[in-house]
């Protein structure tokens, strides 16, 4: 089980958006790189970056910050934001990204999901954000009634590497995050389920890992890390 922790890029800058609204951000750090370097060195085993200036403009913008981590921080880096042709993944992939997330694509433009999937086998995941079991895609403000469970199986013939399920509704709350939902959606999906939103205590570890039986292998966690509410290397013990 993977407790990884999550880097969000804005700016230059390491922030959280609260339920991914721009107006409720939160800067924590003026130094991305600096982050993820600390993370790595209290032993997390992967870094999850995302680049939300990205995911609102349709394309990559922190690819330098990127390029530092993967070559400092001696773990794999999943990476995710803007990334919608296959210019913007191979980029992303020479800069060092060992996992790519594609989330906006798989609605609007699955055929490229699957010529990523088919030329970078075990490289892409799948993220799927949800508000109330409706898929939000374009950073988290659009949707179209597809539920978690009925975009997983479009895919899941694609040689991906996983999906990133992210309950928007308690992303960034410190509310603790949704087991029946991530649950049901790796019971339901062909491939391995990493859990993001809402983690902030040690409970949530606990909620967590009996989930490894429904093909759940690890969980994202961003604000309460650096707001002290949830320890890194307990939780790793933990699991």
């Amino acid at each position: 089980m993977l407790i990884i922790p999550a880097v969000d890029l804005k700016g230059g800058k390491c922030v959280r958006l609260i339920q991914g609204q721009k107006e409720r951000e939160i800067v924590y750090g003026a130094d991305p790189v600096e982050s993820a370097l600390h993370w790595a060195g209290q032993g997390a085993r992967r870094l999850h970056l995302i680049d939300l200036d990205g995911a609102f403009e349709g394309a990559p913008r922190h690819l330098k910050v990127l390029e530092k981590v993967a070559r400092t921080a001696g773990v794999p880096v999943q990476f995710g934001g803007g990334v919608r042709s296959l210019d913007s993944l191979r980029a992303v992939l020479d800069a060092g990204a060992s996992f790519v997330i594609l989330g906006t694509s798989a609605l609007k433009n699955p055929a490229f999901l699957k010529e990523a999937a088919e030329e970078n086998p075990g490289k892409i995941l799948l993220g799927i954000d949800a508000r109330d079991g409706e898929v939000r895609v374009s950073g988290w403000v659009e949707g179209d009634g597809v539920s978690p469970e009925a975009l997983a199986a479009r895919f899941e013939d694609l040689p991906l590497a996983g999906i990133v399920f992210t309950d928007i509704s308690k992303d960034g709350m410190l509310e603790g995050f949704n087991p029946e939902a991530t649950g049901a959606l790796a019971r339901a999906a062909s491939v391995p389920v990493i859990a993001a939103g809402g983690f902030s205590r040690m409970e949530d570890v606990d909620k967590l890992l009996p989930l490894a039986a429904d093909g759940v292998v690890g969980a994202v966690v961003g604000r309460a890390l650096y707001e002290g509410t949830f320890d890194l290397k307990k939780a790793l013990a933990r699991v």
